[in-house]
């Protein structure tokens, strides 16, 4: 069943009690952000923050709003999961991790006080989940990210939007148009790069080698889209190449004399600085997992957070399960399954019956 509440934060009905919460889908805006909160038929009484993965700008939107995959499997175990839909689209992570603990603070003041309160992102998602805990230390019980973007917005950019693209163009000149000219298309049909890279296999098999992918698996047209989105999001050009020195695309020194530069704006750097960089400084257990191969964060990205919480000295509160699947984001239910029960198994242990919960919004959590 389905219950339109078209609210704004703050606004509703005393919280009730767990018991008394009734199993459905609760759908509305908060903010202009559309939202789903599903309650399972016996809930135990813990709640799932769910962020969603990139989604292209312009992209289709369902009212009510569609359940992600992981829905069900939450469900299933007896968890609350509630998920927006965020304000905007695209490399939404400002808009997301407000819309979301937006929506976390309705859920306590207007249905419920969960006993625990987990985060769980997938791909972009993860990037989102991650400068969520980081941001909000006290909130959560314990995170969870899979198949997820793991490094700040500015090293992904760089690295994993403008080097392939900017190498792709040094090998296979005559393609790719200047990244920052202002009548450069949004986006190019994957199969423009297809064409290209099957007209030239030596360079594709560099690139792929270098990129740490497969033949075909090449995702430049994904790339190109979110690196001319966040440029238009932020103001300008989000990176800047001028003093990158580039190896392993063949001749280093002849590649670096090929390769574009671009100089990057103050202001959009900075605006990616902020949307968000992270630290690696966590205080809730995180559990971690990827693919065994993906496409689209690539496994040269995945140790990128695991060393920063090293670094930080929170290694404790991590665990990195094993890599299983094969594809972006291709768990199965029962691996889905497996992930968030270790999870719950680590923010839980030495707990009598689930004793604490996540508590009521503390004053830190400053919410536009």
């Amino acid at each position: 069943m389905v219950f339109g509440l078209a609210v704004s934060i703050g606004i509703g009905l005393a919280p009730v009690r767990a018991a008394e919460l009734q199993p459905g889908t609760h759908a509305g805006t908060l903010q202009g952000a559309l939202y789903r909160i599903d309650i399972p038929d016996h809930w135990n009484g813990d709640l799932v923050m769910l962020m969603h993965g990139y989604q292209p700008v312009g992209a289709k939107i369902t009212t009510p709003m569609r359940a992600a995959e992981p829905t069900s499997v939450l469900l299933k175990l007896g968890y609350a999961v509630a998920q927006s839909q965020y304000a905007s689209q695209g490399w939404a992570v400002d808009d997301a991790i407000v819309d979301n603990e937006r929506l976390r603070h309705y859920f306590e003041h207007n249905l419920a006080h969960p006993k625990h309160t987990y985060v769980y992102g997938f791909s972009l998602g993860g990037l989102e989940t991650l400068a969520t805990i980081e941001r909000y230390p006290h909130i959560y019980s314990g995170a969870l990210v899979t198949c997820g973007v793991a490094v700040s917005t500015a090293d992904i950019i760089a690295d994993g939007a403008l080097t392939p693209l900017v190498a792709f163009d040094a090998l296979i000149p005559g393609v790719l148009p200047d990244l920052t000219a202002p009548d450069a298309p949004a986006f190019i049909p994957p199969e423009v790069f297809d064409k290209a890279l099957q007209a030239h296999p030596q360079q594709a098999a560099i690139l792929e080698q270098r990129l740490q992918e497969r033949p075909g698996t090449l995702s430049l047209s994904l790339y190109y889209m979110v690196l001319r989105e966040l440029e238009k999001r932020a103001g300008g050009m989000p990176v800047d190449n001028r003093n990158t020195v580039y190896q392993g695309f063949g001749d280093d020194a002849d590649f670096n004399r090929k390769v574009h530069r671009y100089a990057g704006s103050p202001a959009a750097m900075a605006y990616v600085q902020r949307n968000a960089t992270l630290t690696g400084h966590i205080a809730v257990p995180l559990v971690m997992q990827w693919n065994s191969f993906d496409q689209t964060v690539p496994a040269r990205f995945h140790d990128g957070y695991p060393k920063l919480v090293h670094a930080a000295g929170d290694d404790k509160l991590l665990t990195v399960l094993p890599p299983v699947g094969d594809g972006h984001c291709n768990f199965t239910d029962a691996q889905t399954e497996a992930a968030f029960t270790t999870l719950v198994s680590k923010a839980t242990a030495g707990e009598p019956e689930y004793r604490h919960g996540s508590g009521h919004l503390p004053v830190e959590s400053n919410i536009r």
